[in-house]
């Protein structure tokens, strides 16, 4: 296998899953801060506060009722709140990194620490600096930070006074934001992406199948669009601050296969890579919407609001490098099957040559090895893996140790892959495992669902010490990243 000496091995976490102190220092309240917790069987919630003064909840993902008000609840739990105190233990936790090897630390930025409403004309100070202290946290220890700017986290004052991403001005509104973010960290942060899993606002609507109309496909699209526009013009932006800036896309990458050979299933699945893949993908490349975007808009009767002005951004505004999380692959077929399982914004058929995870997700690791390939053929633009991994259930022994074989096995198959991949001509420049320290399921809101090479103290009620533990996949990782991807074992 032939990875590079330069290769940006590391790990990767999210701000509104790790950070904590969700009300320190005047950062503002984010949709994650009124989500609840849940499990693999119980949905999270969104709680409000109806125009009766009544409250409420809704599964998270659906809209609150006309006039209501997004509302933290006295009775119950916001595992998000807390995280796993990033906030105040990154330098214990960048430490531990360091220790690793790691070349490469992905994070992102807490839109609503920075701009806590997000429509001020100018950032928190605490916030800026928060985050400074953090890349040159990163820099002492000689780990390239790689910076989400946005990662799921809106500030919840533009969902409620703006209707959030449905509505044109978010795009000057993260921008203005995107552009703090370049300017206060120019010299401490080299590699950007501008959206994470921008894909998923289509991947949720495969999921709700039937049950998303019309109406949710014309508010998804549009959506989309605005995060086009905006990413494009933050991609402007970031070059015209620092030309050496690295700016690049982040897909929620899934290989999906035919279920038969029928062409029936050959079409569908063709069409699945074309409307959950490719669709951003090509946006994002290549400056222009795909050939098959007007069938997926007349579909559903889509008519956008697009200017001239957008096209010109999004021509002007690719990105500079593809990079993706890979968790699992998923099968397409028109054929009635009774056996579905499902994970991370998709479902189809059970593969009956995959194994799953306690949370139903296939392990494919050729599956990665298939979308790299794919990808690099279709853009020819630097990939990196930015998310990987396996969650899973993690016993915390008496003497502090914790025996994580399943986990190697997982990242080993992946790791293997990813080198035939370059063997084989792929452009890829660096790998963060999802997870590297323990945090919050985006997904479930648990912490039993682990990740990570570090174990955190804490439980999906939020009790624990939050100590760090060494993980028997944090000295195996180690010992990958000393050799650069030659020792496995």
């Amino acid at each position: 296998m032939s990875f590079q000496e330069n290769f940006l091995w590391g790990g990767a976490i999210a701000a509104n899953q790790a950070e904590g102190a969700w009300n320190e220092d005047g950062r503002g309240p984010a949709k994650t801060d009124v989500t609840t917790g849940g499990s693999v069987k119980e949905p999270r919630y969104v709680t409000f506060i109806d125009k009766d003064g009544k409250p409420g909840k809704v599964i998270n993902g659906q809209p609150i009722p006309e006039g209501a008000k997004y509302a933290v609840l006295d009775d119950y739990y916001y595992p998000n709140h807390d995280g796993v105190d990033f906030y105040h233990h990154y330098k214990e936790d960048i430490a531990l990194l360091a220790e690793m090897g790691f070349k490469m630390f992905r994070l992102s930025i807490s839109w609503s620490r920075l701009y806590p409403h997000g429509d001020e004309d100018q950032p928190n100070p605490k916030g800026v600096e928060f985050y400074r202290s953090v890349f040159l946290e990163c820099k002492k220890h000689g780990i390239e930070p790689l910076v989400t700017i946005w990662h799921f986290d809106t500030p919840l004052y533009l969902e409620e006074h703006y209707g959030g991403w449905n509505n044109r001005q978010l795009i000057d509104f993260y921008v203005r934001f995107a552009t703090t973010c370049f300017k206060e960290y120019q010299g401490l942060v080299k590699y950007w992406l501008t959206f994470n899993e921008i894909n998923n606002t289509i991947m949720m609507l495969n999921l709700f199948g039937n049950h998303a109309g019309d109406k949710e496909h014309q508010q998804g699209y549009q959506q989309l669009h605005y995060q086009f526009v905006a990413s494009a013009k933050a991609v402007q932006i970031g070059h015209e601050i620092d030309p050496n800036n690295m700016i690049g896309c982040m897909i929620c990458g899934i290989t999906f296969y035919p279920g038969t050979c029928d062409p029936q299933d050959i079409m569908a699945n063709r069409h699945m890579w074309e409307k959950s893949i490719f669709y951003c993908g090509d946006v994002q490349c290549k400056g222009k919407y795909p050939t098959f975007a007007k069938r997926l808009w007349n579909e559903h009767h889509v008519q956008l609001d697009i200017t001239e002005q957008d096209l010109e951004d999004l021509r002007n505004g690719c990105v500079d490098m593809y990079t993706f999380s890979y968790y699992m692959s998923s099968i397409e077929t028109t054929h009635e099957t009774d056996d579905m399982v499902s994970g991370n914004f998709a479902a189809g058929a059970r593969n009956p040559y995959l194994t799953y995870s306690d949370w139903g997700w296939a392990q494919d690791p050729l599956g990665l090895r298939y979308y790299l390939e794919m990808i690099y053929d279709r853009y020819e633009k630097p990939l990196m893996v930015v998310e990987n991994g396996l969650g899973a259930y993690d016993t915390l022994e008496e003497d502090g140790s914790i025996h994580d074989d399943y986990r190697i096995d997982y990242l080993r198959d992946h790791i293997k892959e990813m080198g035939k991949a370059i063997d084989n001509g792929v452009n890829l420049i660096g790998y963060t495992t999802w997870g590297c320290i323990d945090l919050v399921s985006a997904g479930t809101g648990e912490m039993r669902k682990r990740y990570g090479f570090i174990y955190v103290d804490k439980d999906d009620q939020g009790q624990g010490t939050y100590n760090r533990y060494r993980k028997d996949s944090f000295y195996w990782y180690k010992k990958v990243i000393e050799s650069h991807g030659q020792d496995l074992d």
